[in-house]
């Protein structure tokens, strides 16, 4: 791949609901901001008492404690872009960081008001700014709320200007914490994208309860079980499910507590794993109907990729589609989610929008991120 006048590296960081580690993808784009391809892409894994830390951090945290806790993420964060930065060919300059931050706090608008959003960062930018010696851009998602939106998701932007207008309608799935998707029609229409619930956030903390794992490997516990049904029509009740997009949610709606709640507390625990399994692949499938021609191809990146069980439920329910990874678009589907924050650093820096308005509910199209500078 060579490069054309006025490419650049940029560099993207993503660290997720799971809280295990950083995923960084050295992007090489145009000067347009036609992707070229990944360059290089790491995963480190985070210090396990710092990721607890993190993973326990929320609205009831001290501040002073959520003060340490963004000098240590900025610090990590730092040391992936270092690492990345330097996998740059001579000739490729590294123009900025992308750097989303470990969401501690999200909350989405609620349903028929104008307020209520609301969404929290940690990882200091001008700390990675000061350690890397790049301009920086994050803060991605409060610029979005301030226009009426939910903040989220922001990927499907990236998913539509790297795979959108195409001859068939299609999708792409992040399977992470949460799971989201981005309906891109054929051709020119509207694109839509929501988080349609939890994915690994569920199925990952059942397993630490039970396994003492942090997750379940290719689903294998969830396979070994079965679907509860009793128990998956009291979660798929829940009212988030039948609202209406855009719409946004995390880890502050699901839960082990409302996982908890829901439960007789007889169940066989490799009988929860499956019907946890079962409640995302069949809320995915439900979301996926929701724009107007039925997607002929599923495109699915994040964590869940690599869940076989997950992925046999979400193809059964997807009968007539076809269901992949984003690794048959020529993207590894554990760097999408990088590389976008990736190409938000460029959107930001060359003042083009950063949110689609049907996806998150904004008022308008609008430049999102700070940058700061080194």
């Amino acid at each position: 791949m060579s490069a054309g006048d006025g490419d650049a590296a940029y560099v993207g960081l993503m660290s997720g609901t799971s809280v295990d580690g950083i995923d960084a993808a050295l992007l090489h784009l145009a000067p347009n901001g036609a992707v070229r391809g990944i360059l290089a892409a790491r995963y480190t894994p985070l210090d396990s008492e710092l990721a607890e830390a993190v993973h326990q951090a929320g609205a009831d945290t001290p501040l002073h404690r959520l003060c340490e806790l963004d000098r240590r993420l900025a610090d990590a964060f730092a040391e992936a872009a270092d690492t990345i930065q330097r996998q740059a060919p001579a000739e490729l300059p590294v123009a900025a960081i992308g750097c989303h931050g470990q969401t501690v706090w999200h909350q989405g608008r609620e349903a028929g008001t104008d307020d209520g959003a609301s969404s929290v960062q940690i990882g200091d930018p001008n700390r990675i700014a000061a350690r890397t010696g790049l301009p920086v851009v994050a803060d991605f998602r409060r610029r979005d709320i301030a226009e009426g939106g939910h903040g989220a998701p922001l990927a499907p932007s990236f998913h539509a200007y790297c795979w959108g207008a195409g001859d068939a309608a299609s999708a792409v799935v992040n399977l992470g914490g949460i799971a989201n998707l981005t309906l891109l029609p054929a051709g020119a229409g509207t694109v839509i994208g929501f988080d349609s619930g939890p994915a690994n956030t569920l199925l990952d903390a059942w397993a630490r309860r039970h396994l003492d794992a942090r997750f379940d490997a290719d689903g294998a516990w969830a396979a070994s079980g079965r679907v509860d049904q009793e128990l998956l029509g009291r979660l798929r009740a829940d009212p988030y499910f039948a609202r209406p997009p855009p719409k946004s949610t995390g880890p502050e709606h699901f839960n082990l507590e409302w996982l908890l709640a829901h439960r007789r507390g007889d169940e066989d625990p490799a009988d929860v794993q499956a019907t946890l399994a079962e409640l995302t692949a069949s809320t995915v499938a439900d979301a996926l109907g929701r724009g107007g021609d039925a997607p002929a191809r599923v495109w699915v990146c994040g964590g869940g990729s690599h869940n076989g069980d997950l992925m046999r439920r979400l193809q059964a329910h997807c009968p007539e589609a076809a269901v992949a990874s984003t690794a048959a678009l020529g993207m590894d589907p554990d760097y999408v989610e990088a590389a976008a924050f990736a190409w938000l650093a460029w959107a930001r820096l060359h003042h083009h929008p950063g949110n689609l308005p049907s996806v998150t509910g904004a008022r308008r199209r609008a430049v999102l991120g700070g940058v700061y500078a080194p």
